[in-house]
Protein backbone atom coordinates (compact mmCIF):
# COMPACT_ATOMS: atom_id res chain seq x y z
CA UNK A 1 0.00 0.00 0.00
CA UNK A 2 1.46 2.93 -1.06
CA UNK A 3 0.82 6.47 1.13
CA UNK A 4 1.21 8.95 -0.56
CA UNK A 5 1.70 12.72 1.23
CA UNK A 6 2.36 10.72 4.37
CA UNK A 7 5.32 12.15 6.53
CA UNK A 8 6.83 9.78 9.74
CA UNK A 9 9.45 10.90 11.91
CA UNK A 10 11.94 8.61 13.47
CA UNK A 11 14.42 9.22 16.37
CA UNK A 12 17.53 7.47 16.87
CA UNK A 13 17.57 6.85 12.87
CA UNK A 14 20.64 7.08 11.87
CA UNK A 15 21.32 3.27 11.92
CA UNK A 16 20.02 0.12 14.05
CA UNK A 17 16.25 -0.58 14.52
CA UNK A 18 15.43 3.21 13.49
CA UNK A 19 17.09 3.09 10.29
CA UNK A 20 15.23 0.36 9.51
CA UNK A 21 11.30 1.57 10.89
CA UNK A 22 12.83 4.32 7.95
CA UNK A 23 13.54 1.88 5.47
CA UNK A 24 10.29 0.37 5.80
CA UNK A 25 7.95 3.64 6.13
CA UNK A 26 9.86 4.87 2.21
CA UNK A 27 8.89 1.65 0.86
CA UNK A 28 5.58 2.41 1.34
CA UNK A 29 5.41 6.05 -0.11
CA UNK A 30 5.95 7.91 3.16
CA UNK A 31 7.78 11.30 3.24
CA UNK A 32 11.04 10.42 6.05
CA UNK A 33 12.21 12.71 8.53
CA UNK A 34 15.34 11.29 10.19
CA UNK A 35 17.18 12.52 13.38
CA UNK A 36 20.23 11.78 15.35
CA UNK A 37 23.33 12.85 17.53
CA UNK A 38 25.48 12.16 14.77
CA UNK A 39 25.96 13.86 11.10
CA UNK A 40 27.75 10.78 9.41
CA UNK A 41 25.17 7.90 9.87
CA UNK A 42 22.55 10.68 9.06
CA UNK A 43 24.24 11.11 5.53
CA UNK A 44 24.27 7.60 4.80
CA UNK A 45 20.89 7.01 6.02
CA UNK A 46 19.69 9.72 3.74
CA UNK A 47 21.25 8.00 0.78
CA UNK A 48 19.96 4.84 1.47
CA UNK A 49 16.65 6.36 1.69
CA UNK A 50 16.51 8.32 -1.01
CA UNK A 51 17.72 4.96 -3.00
CA UNK A 52 14.59 3.41 -1.98
CA UNK A 53 12.57 6.40 -3.25
CA UNK A 54 14.12 6.58 -6.23
CA UNK A 55 13.86 2.62 -7.11
CA UNK A 56 10.09 2.27 -6.14
CA UNK A 57 9.48 6.03 -8.58
CA UNK A 58 7.65 8.12 -5.30
CA UNK A 59 7.52 11.69 -5.29
CA UNK A 60 8.80 11.91 -1.61
CA UNK A 61 11.20 13.03 0.15
CA UNK A 62 14.03 12.44 2.76
CA UNK A 63 14.91 15.07 5.50
CA UNK A 64 17.53 14.65 8.20
CA UNK A 65 18.45 16.61 11.35
CA UNK A 66 21.47 16.21 12.78
CA UNK A 67 22.74 17.30 16.00
CA UNK A 68 19.13 16.46 17.73
CA UNK A 69 19.80 14.56 20.99
CA UNK A 70 16.04 14.15 22.08
CA UNK A 71 16.71 14.90 25.51
CA UNK A 72 17.44 18.40 25.04
CA UNK A 73 14.09 20.38 24.28
CA UNK A 74 15.18 23.70 22.85
CA UNK A 75 16.66 21.37 19.91
CA UNK A 76 13.80 19.59 19.43
CA UNK A 77 11.37 22.87 19.60
CA UNK A 78 13.95 24.64 16.92
CA UNK A 79 13.64 21.20 15.07
CA UNK A 80 9.59 21.23 14.83
CA UNK A 81 9.80 24.48 14.08
CA UNK A 82 11.96 23.50 11.03
CA UNK A 83 9.64 21.09 10.05
CA UNK A 84 6.39 22.75 10.47
CA UNK A 85 7.72 25.55 7.79
CA UNK A 86 9.07 22.88 5.32
CA UNK A 87 6.17 19.64 5.91
CA UNK A 88 3.49 21.29 7.75
CA UNK A 89 2.11 17.99 9.48
CA UNK A 90 3.11 14.95 9.89
CA UNK A 91 1.18 11.78 10.38
CA UNK A 92 3.86 9.28 12.44
CA UNK A 93 5.96 10.13 15.46
CA UNK A 94 8.01 6.75 16.21
CA UNK A 95 9.60 7.24 19.29
CA UNK A 96 13.04 4.85 18.99
CA UNK A 97 16.15 6.60 20.34
CA UNK A 98 17.97 5.21 23.16
CA UNK A 99 21.03 4.63 24.32
CA UNK A 100 22.57 1.24 26.64
CA UNK A 101 23.11 3.31 29.69
CA UNK A 102 25.72 2.39 32.31
CA UNK A 103 25.65 -1.47 32.40
CA UNK A 104 27.09 -2.23 36.22
CA UNK A 105 25.78 -2.42 39.59
CA UNK A 106 23.46 -0.02 40.58
CA UNK A 107 25.69 1.44 43.24
CA UNK A 108 28.47 1.92 40.82
CA UNK A 109 26.72 3.66 38.22
CA UNK A 110 27.60 7.09 37.82
CA UNK A 111 24.51 9.60 38.63
CA UNK A 112 25.51 11.80 35.43
CA UNK A 113 24.92 8.67 33.47
CA UNK A 114 21.82 7.48 35.13
CA UNK A 115 20.31 10.62 34.67
CA UNK A 116 21.24 10.94 31.18
CA UNK A 117 19.84 7.14 30.18
CA UNK A 118 16.70 8.21 31.89
CA UNK A 119 16.82 11.89 29.87
CA UNK A 120 17.34 10.14 27.18
CA UNK A 121 15.05 7.27 26.86
CA UNK A 122 11.65 8.83 29.22
CA UNK A 123 12.53 12.55 28.75
CA UNK A 124 13.15 12.43 25.20
CA UNK A 125 9.92 10.19 24.42
CA UNK A 126 8.15 12.51 26.38
CA UNK A 127 9.54 15.74 24.73
CA UNK A 128 9.12 14.57 21.62
CA UNK A 129 5.77 13.80 21.66
CA UNK A 130 4.53 16.65 23.57
CA UNK A 131 6.44 18.84 20.76
CA UNK A 132 5.10 16.96 18.01
CA UNK A 133 1.59 17.35 18.96
CA UNK A 134 2.06 20.53 17.12
CA UNK A 135 2.41 19.53 13.58
CA UNK A 136 0.92 16.14 14.22
CA UNK A 137 -2.21 15.38 12.20
CA UNK A 138 -5.48 15.14 13.84
CA UNK A 139 -5.61 11.29 13.33
CA UNK A 140 -1.68 11.23 13.49
CA UNK A 141 0.25 8.50 15.84
CA UNK A 142 2.86 8.11 18.12
CA UNK A 143 4.38 4.81 18.36
CA UNK A 144 6.98 4.33 21.05
CA UNK A 145 9.82 1.26 21.33
CA UNK A 146 10.29 0.21 24.44
CA UNK A 147 11.58 -3.00 26.01
CA UNK A 148 10.02 -6.42 26.93
CA UNK A 149 12.23 -5.88 30.06
CA UNK A 150 9.73 -3.96 31.89
CA UNK A 151 6.53 -6.19 31.05
CA UNK A 152 4.14 -6.58 33.95
CA UNK A 153 2.01 -9.36 35.38
CA UNK A 154 0.01 -9.61 38.68
CA UNK A 155 2.79 -10.94 40.26
CA UNK A 156 5.83 -10.50 38.30
CA UNK A 157 8.35 -7.98 37.16
CA UNK A 158 11.21 -8.78 34.80
CA UNK A 159 14.47 -7.60 36.35
CA UNK A 160 17.55 -6.19 33.57
CA UNK A 161 20.56 -6.45 35.87
CA UNK A 162 22.99 -4.28 35.54
CA UNK A 163 20.52 -1.89 34.05
CA UNK A 164 18.34 0.12 36.79
CA UNK A 165 18.28 3.65 35.05
CA UNK A 166 17.45 2.01 31.86
CA UNK A 167 14.36 -0.48 33.53
CA UNK A 168 12.96 2.67 34.95
CA UNK A 169 13.35 4.68 32.17
CA UNK A 170 11.17 2.28 30.12
CA UNK A 171 9.05 1.11 33.12
CA UNK A 172 7.67 4.64 33.02
CA UNK A 173 7.84 4.97 29.28
CA UNK A 174 5.32 2.32 28.80
CA UNK A 175 2.94 3.59 31.07
CA UNK A 176 3.34 6.94 29.54
CA UNK A 177 2.34 5.35 26.05
CA UNK A 178 -0.86 4.47 27.89
CA UNK A 179 -1.91 8.22 29.26
CA UNK A 180 -1.23 9.49 26.52
CA UNK A 181 -3.61 7.03 24.73
CA UNK A 182 -6.19 8.86 27.18
CA UNK A 183 -4.90 12.22 27.03
CA UNK A 184 -5.43 12.48 23.52
CA UNK A 185 -8.58 10.60 22.85
CA UNK A 186 -10.06 14.44 21.97
CA UNK A 187 -7.85 15.26 19.33
CA UNK A 188 -8.04 12.17 17.85
CA UNK A 189 -4.30 11.08 17.85
CA UNK A 190 -3.46 7.62 19.04
CA UNK A 191 -0.77 6.29 21.32
CA UNK A 192 0.79 2.50 21.03
CA UNK A 193 3.95 0.91 22.49
CA UNK A 194 5.84 -2.24 21.12
CA UNK A 195 7.94 -4.38 23.77
CA UNK A 196 10.75 -6.04 21.15
CA UNK A 197 12.71 -8.87 22.81
CA UNK A 198 16.44 -9.24 22.01
CA UNK A 199 16.91 -7.97 18.57
CA UNK A 200 20.02 -8.51 15.98
CA UNK A 201 21.92 -5.42 16.36
CA UNK A 202 25.51 -3.91 17.29
CA UNK A 203 24.55 -2.37 20.58
CA UNK A 204 23.67 -5.73 21.82
CA UNK A 205 26.43 -8.06 20.40
CA UNK A 206 29.32 -4.91 21.32
CA UNK A 207 27.58 -3.04 24.03
CA UNK A 208 25.19 -4.43 26.54
CA UNK A 209 26.55 -8.55 26.38
CA UNK A 210 30.15 -7.69 26.56
CA UNK A 211 29.69 -4.52 29.01
CA UNK A 212 27.35 -7.38 31.34
CA UNK A 213 30.30 -9.74 30.69
CA UNK A 214 32.58 -7.66 32.28
CA UNK A 215 30.63 -6.25 35.23
CA UNK A 216 30.24 -10.44 36.11
CA UNK A 217 33.97 -10.38 36.06
CA UNK A 218 34.33 -7.40 37.93
CA UNK A 219 31.93 -8.48 41.04
CA UNK A 220 32.86 -12.69 40.40
CA UNK A 221 36.58 -12.00 40.28
CA UNK A 222 39.20 -12.96 37.16
CA UNK A 223 42.40 -14.70 38.80
CA UNK A 224 45.90 -12.60 38.59
CA UNK A 225 43.63 -9.87 38.83
CA UNK A 226 42.44 -7.16 41.46
CA UNK A 227 38.43 -6.03 40.89
CA UNK A 228 39.85 -2.47 40.17
CA UNK A 229 42.17 -4.13 37.12
CA UNK A 230 39.59 -5.58 35.53
CA UNK A 231 36.94 -2.76 35.03
CA UNK A 232 40.07 -0.89 34.10
CA UNK A 233 41.24 -3.59 31.48
CA UNK A 234 37.48 -4.14 30.36
CA UNK A 235 36.66 -0.58 30.04
CA UNK A 236 40.33 -0.18 28.11
CA UNK A 237 39.62 -3.17 25.56
CA UNK A 238 35.78 -3.81 24.85
CA UNK A 239 36.01 -0.99 22.12
CA UNK A 240 37.94 -3.39 20.48
CA UNK A 241 35.94 -6.62 21.29
CA UNK A 242 36.17 -8.93 17.81
CA UNK A 243 38.90 -7.01 15.53
CA UNK A 244 41.84 -8.72 14.60
CA UNK A 245 44.54 -9.40 16.86
CA UNK A 246 47.25 -6.89 15.97
CA UNK A 247 44.88 -4.49 17.14
CA UNK A 248 44.19 -6.48 20.26
CA UNK A 249 47.98 -7.16 20.54
CA UNK A 250 48.48 -3.41 21.18
CA UNK A 251 45.68 -2.52 22.79
CA UNK A 252 46.31 -4.96 25.74
CA UNK A 253 50.42 -3.55 25.45
CA UNK A 254 48.70 0.07 26.16
CA UNK A 255 46.77 -0.85 28.95
CA UNK A 256 49.32 -2.86 30.38
CA UNK A 257 51.88 0.00 30.34
CA UNK A 258 49.29 2.12 32.20
CA UNK A 259 48.89 -0.63 35.08
CA UNK A 260 52.20 -1.44 35.19
CA UNK A 261 53.99 1.38 37.35
CA UNK A 262 51.21 0.72 39.96
CA UNK A 263 51.42 -3.07 39.68
CA UNK A 264 54.96 -4.27 40.78
CA UNK A 265 53.94 -7.80 41.29
CA UNK A 266 54.16 -9.04 37.87
CA UNK A 267 55.77 -7.76 34.39
CA UNK A 268 54.38 -6.47 31.59
CA UNK A 269 54.56 -9.51 29.39
CA UNK A 270 52.71 -10.78 32.48
CA UNK A 271 49.90 -8.12 32.32
CA UNK A 272 49.39 -8.07 29.04
CA UNK A 273 48.67 -11.36 29.10
CA UNK A 274 46.05 -11.29 31.55
CA UNK A 275 44.37 -8.71 30.02
CA UNK A 276 44.12 -11.04 26.98
CA UNK A 277 42.70 -13.58 28.80
CA UNK A 278 40.58 -11.43 30.37
CA UNK A 279 38.60 -10.30 26.96
CA UNK A 280 38.44 -13.74 25.80
CA UNK A 281 36.55 -14.64 28.98
CA UNK A 282 34.23 -11.52 28.59
CA UNK A 283 33.67 -12.97 25.05
CA UNK A 284 32.80 -16.45 26.26
CA UNK A 285 30.45 -15.47 28.68
CA UNK A 286 28.80 -12.14 26.67
CA UNK A 287 28.44 -15.55 23.79
CA UNK A 288 27.11 -17.68 26.86
CA UNK A 289 24.39 -14.94 27.31
CA UNK A 290 23.15 -14.61 24.54
CA UNK A 291 23.06 -18.65 23.40
CA UNK A 292 21.28 -18.95 26.53
CA UNK A 293 18.44 -15.84 25.70
CA UNK A 294 18.26 -17.74 22.13
CA UNK A 295 17.39 -20.66 24.10
CA UNK A 296 14.22 -19.32 26.02
CA UNK A 297 12.90 -18.34 22.06
CA UNK A 298 10.81 -20.73 20.34
CA UNK A 299 12.86 -20.77 17.06
CA UNK A 300 16.33 -20.18 19.18
CA UNK A 301 16.02 -16.64 17.08
CA UNK A 302 16.09 -13.57 18.35
CA UNK A 303 14.27 -10.59 15.98
CA UNK A 304 15.64 -9.05 13.21
CA UNK A 305 15.52 -5.30 12.79
CA UNK A 306 13.39 -5.16 9.71
CA UNK A 307 11.00 -7.54 12.24
CA UNK A 308 10.25 -4.72 14.64
CA UNK A 309 10.14 -2.32 11.78
CA UNK A 310 7.73 -4.49 10.24
CA UNK A 311 5.42 -4.43 13.66
CA UNK A 312 6.08 -0.35 14.12
CA UNK A 313 4.64 -0.14 10.39
CA UNK A 314 1.93 -2.24 11.25
CA UNK A 315 1.27 0.10 14.48
CA UNK A 316 0.77 2.83 12.13
CA UNK A 317 -2.13 1.43 10.06
CA UNK A 318 -5.28 3.36 11.53
CA UNK A 319 -7.29 0.71 11.51
CA UNK A 320 -4.91 -1.10 13.81
CA UNK A 321 -3.66 2.22 15.53
CA UNK A 322 -7.17 2.77 16.45
CA UNK A 323 -7.79 -1.04 17.86
CA UNK A 324 -4.74 -0.98 19.99
CA UNK A 325 -5.08 2.31 21.00
CA UNK A 326 -3.13 2.64 24.64
CA UNK A 327 -1.72 -0.48 24.33
CA UNK A 328 1.86 -2.65 24.73
CA UNK A 329 2.15 -4.84 22.13
CA UNK A 330 5.25 -7.42 23.51
CA UNK A 331 6.79 -8.05 20.11
CA UNK A 332 9.16 -10.31 21.99
CA UNK A 333 9.14 -14.29 21.85
CA UNK A 334 11.48 -14.84 24.77
CA UNK A 335 9.83 -17.45 27.37
CA UNK A 336 11.09 -15.70 30.52
CA UNK A 337 10.99 -17.21 34.11
CA UNK A 338 10.97 -14.95 36.53
CA UNK A 339 10.53 -15.00 40.65
CA UNK A 340 6.77 -13.64 41.14
CA UNK A 341 8.14 -10.68 43.63
CA UNK A 342 4.71 -8.79 43.48
CA UNK A 343 2.65 -9.67 46.91
CA UNK A 344 -0.36 -8.70 48.41
CA UNK A 345 1.15 -10.36 52.02
CA UNK A 346 4.16 -9.47 53.85
CA UNK A 347 7.05 -11.24 56.18
CA UNK A 348 7.66 -10.39 58.90
CA UNK A 349 10.58 -11.16 61.48
CA UNK A 350 8.90 -10.81 64.61
CA UNK A 351 12.10 -10.80 67.01
CA UNK A 352 13.07 -8.27 65.14
CA UNK A 353 13.12 -4.92 67.15
CA UNK A 354 14.50 -1.21 66.12
CA UNK A 355 16.54 -0.56 69.69
CA UNK A 356 20.01 0.46 68.95
CA UNK A 357 19.53 0.95 65.36
CA UNK A 358 19.89 4.13 63.18
CA UNK A 359 17.49 4.88 61.34
CA UNK A 360 16.99 7.45 58.12
CA UNK A 361 13.81 9.09 57.02
CA UNK A 362 13.88 10.72 53.79
CA UNK A 363 11.03 12.92 51.94
CA UNK A 364 9.90 14.72 49.32
CA UNK A 365 6.46 15.07 49.72
CA UNK A 366 4.77 18.45 50.25
CA UNK A 367 1.65 17.42 50.96
CA UNK A 368 0.65 18.53 54.73
CA UNK A 369 -1.51 15.45 55.52
CA UNK A 370 1.49 12.88 54.19
CA UNK A 371 3.85 15.04 56.15
CA UNK A 372 1.50 14.70 59.57
CA UNK A 373 1.93 10.86 59.08
CA UNK A 374 5.66 11.21 58.90
CA UNK A 375 5.93 13.08 62.11
CA UNK A 376 3.65 10.23 63.49
CA UNK A 377 5.74 7.33 62.20
CA UNK A 378 9.21 9.46 63.30
CA UNK A 379 7.46 9.42 66.92
CA UNK A 380 6.84 5.83 67.10
CA UNK A 381 10.44 5.31 65.78
CA UNK A 382 11.64 7.37 68.58
CA UNK A 383 9.21 5.09 71.40
CA UNK A 384 11.63 1.72 69.68
CA UNK A 385 14.52 3.42 71.50
CA UNK A 386 16.85 3.20 68.31
CA UNK A 387 20.31 4.56 68.77
CA UNK A 388 18.99 7.62 66.23
CA UNK A 389 16.71 8.34 64.23
CA UNK A 390 17.71 11.11 61.17
CA UNK A 391 15.05 12.79 59.17
CA UNK A 392 15.89 14.44 56.01
CA UNK A 393 13.56 16.60 53.68
CA UNK A 394 13.95 18.29 50.61
CA UNK A 395 15.08 22.04 50.99
CA UNK A 396 13.66 22.69 47.54
CA UNK A 397 10.02 21.99 48.60
CA UNK A 398 9.96 22.35 52.52
CA UNK A 399 7.80 25.41 53.61
CA UNK A 400 8.54 27.02 56.81
CA UNK A 401 5.16 25.68 58.46
CA UNK A 402 6.16 21.74 57.59
CA UNK A 403 10.02 22.79 58.32
CA UNK A 404 8.36 23.29 61.71
CA UNK A 405 6.75 20.08 62.21
CA UNK A 406 10.32 18.25 62.99
CA UNK A 407 11.82 20.74 65.21
CA UNK A 408 11.73 17.90 68.13
CA UNK A 409 13.74 15.79 65.91
CA UNK A 410 17.30 15.23 64.61
CA UNK A 411 16.38 17.04 61.20
CA UNK A 412 17.82 18.27 57.95
CA UNK A 413 16.61 20.37 55.07
CA UNK A 414 18.81 19.57 52.14
CA UNK A 415 18.23 19.35 48.25
CA UNK A 416 18.08 15.64 48.20
CA UNK A 417 18.37 16.29 44.24
CA UNK A 418 22.10 17.21 44.83
CA UNK A 419 24.24 14.32 44.70
CA UNK A 420 26.79 16.14 46.41
CA UNK A 421 25.11 16.96 49.48
CA UNK A 422 23.10 13.70 49.55
CA UNK A 423 26.65 11.95 49.89
CA UNK A 424 27.76 14.61 52.14
CA UNK A 425 25.23 14.11 54.25
CA UNK A 426 25.35 10.35 54.66
CA UNK A 427 29.27 10.80 55.42
CA UNK A 428 28.45 13.29 58.44
CA UNK A 429 25.55 10.02 59.80
CA UNK A 430 28.43 7.55 59.25
CA UNK A 431 30.70 9.77 60.81
CA UNK A 432 28.62 10.22 63.83
CA UNK A 433 26.72 6.90 64.29
CA UNK A 434 27.59 4.60 61.86
CA UNK A 435 26.11 2.53 59.05
CA UNK A 436 22.91 2.89 58.56
CA UNK A 437 20.10 0.23 59.48
CA UNK A 438 16.89 0.82 58.18
CA UNK A 439 15.68 3.96 55.47
CA UNK A 440 12.71 4.80 54.76
CA UNK A 441 11.74 6.98 51.73
CA UNK A 442 8.41 8.91 50.61
CA UNK A 443 8.30 9.96 47.61
CA UNK A 444 4.94 11.24 48.18
CA UNK A 445 2.18 11.13 45.24
CA UNK A 446 1.78 13.99 42.40
CA UNK A 447 -1.28 15.22 41.25
CA UNK A 448 -3.03 13.23 38.83
CA UNK A 449 -5.80 15.61 37.70
CA UNK A 450 -2.82 17.77 36.12
CA UNK A 451 -2.87 17.21 32.55
CA UNK A 452 0.56 15.68 31.20
CA UNK A 453 -0.17 17.54 27.84
CA UNK A 454 0.14 20.57 29.83
CA UNK A 455 3.29 20.11 31.89
CA UNK A 456 6.16 22.69 31.86
CA UNK A 457 9.84 21.67 31.67
CA UNK A 458 10.24 22.50 35.37
CA UNK A 459 6.94 20.29 36.45
CA UNK A 460 8.28 17.41 34.20
CA UNK A 461 11.52 18.11 35.38
CA UNK A 462 10.78 17.68 38.98
CA UNK A 463 8.21 14.45 38.66
CA UNK A 464 11.82 12.47 37.20
CA UNK A 465 13.72 14.02 39.67
CA UNK A 466 11.11 13.47 42.84
CA UNK A 467 9.94 9.92 41.24
CA UNK A 468 13.19 8.67 39.55
CA UNK A 469 16.37 9.88 40.64
CA UNK A 470 16.10 10.91 44.10
CA UNK A 471 14.72 7.18 44.75
CA UNK A 472 17.47 5.75 43.17
CA UNK A 473 20.20 8.12 44.85
CA UNK A 474 18.72 7.62 48.26
CA UNK A 475 18.94 3.63 47.61
CA UNK A 476 22.63 4.12 46.54
CA UNK A 477 23.79 5.87 48.99
CA UNK A 478 22.04 3.75 52.08
CA UNK A 479 23.10 0.62 50.73
CA UNK A 480 26.78 2.07 51.00
CA UNK A 481 26.61 2.88 54.08
CA UNK A 482 25.16 -0.45 55.00
CA UNK A 483 28.11 -2.04 52.95
CA UNK A 484 30.64 0.64 53.34
CA UNK A 485 32.23 2.42 50.45
CA UNK A 486 35.07 0.81 49.74
CA UNK A 487 32.48 -1.69 48.74
CA UNK A 488 32.55 -0.09 45.16
CA UNK A 489 36.19 -1.36 44.32
CA UNK A 490 35.86 -4.38 46.49
CA UNK A 491 32.12 -5.91 45.83
CA UNK A 492 33.27 -8.82 48.11
CA UNK A 493 31.93 -6.41 51.06
CA UNK A 494 28.32 -6.50 50.06
CA UNK A 495 28.43 -10.39 51.33
CA UNK A 496 27.89 -9.05 54.72
CA UNK A 497 25.70 -6.09 54.47
CA UNK A 498 22.51 -5.97 56.28
CA UNK A 499 20.17 -3.45 56.06
CA UNK A 500 16.60 -2.44 54.99
CA UNK A 501 15.46 0.62 52.89
CA UNK A 502 11.61 0.91 51.64
CA UNK A 503 10.54 2.90 49.57
CA UNK A 504 7.03 4.23 49.69
CA UNK A 505 5.50 5.17 46.19
CA UNK A 506 3.11 7.64 44.89
CA UNK A 507 -0.77 5.99 46.17
CA UNK A 508 -3.17 4.93 43.92
CA UNK A 509 -6.14 7.01 43.38
CA UNK A 510 -9.24 7.97 45.70
CA UNK A 511 -12.44 8.08 45.15
CA UNK A 512 -15.62 6.15 43.97
CA UNK A 513 -15.43 6.79 40.49
CA UNK A 514 -11.49 7.36 38.89
CA UNK A 515 -11.50 7.75 35.08
CA UNK A 516 -9.06 5.81 33.06
CA UNK A 517 -7.16 9.02 32.51
CA UNK A 518 -6.76 9.46 36.32
CA UNK A 519 -5.79 5.98 36.68
CA UNK A 520 -3.38 6.27 33.54
CA UNK A 521 -1.52 9.16 35.19
CA UNK A 522 -1.03 7.55 38.59
CA UNK A 523 0.96 4.74 36.76
CA UNK A 524 3.39 6.45 35.11
CA UNK A 525 5.88 7.06 37.56
CA UNK A 526 4.67 3.56 40.09
CA UNK A 527 5.53 1.96 36.42
CA UNK A 528 9.35 3.42 37.10
CA UNK A 529 9.95 2.73 40.99
CA UNK A 530 8.57 -1.37 40.00
CA UNK A 531 10.88 -2.13 37.19
CA UNK A 532 13.73 -0.33 39.15
CA UNK A 533 13.44 -1.81 42.88
CA UNK A 534 13.14 -4.99 40.74
CA UNK A 535 16.29 -5.24 39.21
CA UNK A 536 17.86 -3.59 41.82
CA UNK A 537 17.00 -6.43 44.50
CA UNK A 538 18.19 -8.77 42.01
CA UNK A 539 21.47 -7.14 41.98
CA UNK A 540 21.50 -6.87 45.65
CA UNK A 541 20.39 -10.41 46.48
CA UNK A 542 21.40 -12.59 43.51
CA UNK A 543 24.52 -11.09 41.92
CA UNK A 544 26.16 -9.23 45.17
CA UNK A 545 24.42 -11.82 47.58
CA UNK A 546 24.06 -9.23 50.48
CA UNK A 547 20.71 -9.89 53.09
CA UNK A 548 19.81 -6.04 52.00
CA UNK A 549 16.52 -5.60 51.61
CA UNK A 550 14.91 -3.11 49.08
CA UNK A 551 10.95 -2.84 49.28
CA UNK A 552 8.68 -1.32 47.59
CA UNK A 553 5.39 -0.28 49.06
CA UNK A 554 2.44 1.28 46.75
CA UNK A 555 -0.92 2.84 48.94
CA UNK A 556 -3.91 2.50 48.13
CA UNK A 557 -6.27 0.01 46.16
CA UNK A 558 -8.16 -0.53 42.97
CA UNK A 559 -11.65 0.56 44.70
CA UNK A 560 -10.42 3.92 45.34
CA UNK A 561 -10.22 3.78 49.21
CA UNK A 562 -7.86 6.18 51.14
CA UNK A 563 -4.70 4.38 52.50
CA UNK A 564 -4.39 3.01 55.48
CA UNK A 565 -1.66 5.16 57.34
CA UNK A 566 -1.69 2.92 60.65
CA UNK A 567 -1.23 -0.08 58.56
CA UNK A 568 1.52 1.71 57.12
CA UNK A 569 3.17 3.49 60.24
CA UNK A 570 3.20 -0.41 61.97
CA UNK A 571 4.71 -2.22 58.72
CA UNK A 572 7.15 0.15 58.39
CA UNK A 573 7.98 -0.35 61.61
CA UNK A 574 8.10 -4.12 61.20
CA UNK A 575 9.92 -4.04 57.98
CA UNK A 576 12.89 -1.61 59.43
CA UNK A 577 13.75 -3.77 62.19
CA UNK A 578 14.12 -7.11 59.97
CA UNK A 579 17.74 -9.13 60.24
CA UNK A 580 16.89 -11.47 57.88
CA UNK A 581 16.51 -10.91 54.25
CA UNK A 582 13.07 -11.61 53.18
CA UNK A 583 11.51 -11.66 49.73
CA UNK A 584 9.23 -8.82 49.94
CA UNK A 585 9.96 -6.60 47.14
CA UNK A 586 6.93 -4.84 45.64
CA UNK A 587 4.18 -4.76 48.68
CA UNK A 588 0.67 -3.27 47.27
CA UNK A 589 -0.16 -2.75 51.27
CA UNK A 590 -3.73 -2.03 50.52
CA UNK A 591 -5.26 -4.51 48.70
Amino acid sequence: MVNKNKTVLVTGSGTGIGQAVARRFAKSGYNIIILGRRKEPLIEASDILNQIISQSKFDTRVKYYPGVDVSDLSGLIKMYDQIQKEFGKIDVIVNNAGVSGPVKIFTNSEFNDFKDCVSIHLGGTFWTSMKGLNVLEGSGKIITISTFFTEENKYEQRPYRFRTPYTAAQGAKNRLAECLAWELVERGIHSVATNPGPVHSDRIYKTVYPKAAAEFLRIGGFPGLTNKQIEEISTALLPFLGDDEQIIETETQKIAGKLLPIEDSMNSSQLRDLSKDLLKKIQEIAEKVQNNTKKMIVDNEFLSQEDVAEMVFNLADEKIGKMLNGKIIPNDRVFYPVKPIVERKINFDSSSNLANKVILLTSTTTDMSELEMLKELASEIVNEKPKQLIILTNQNEITKESNNLFTNFHHHSIDLGSEDAVKRIFNVIASKYGRIDSTIHFTGSYDYDQSFLKLNPAQWDKLVQNYILIPHLITRESVLSMATREAIDDPSLFKVATGNILIVGPNAPEGKKISGLVRARSEVFRGALRPYVTTANQELHDVLNSKINLTLILQGNTSGDSPQNSKLKRTLIELSSQNKSLNNLIHYLDE
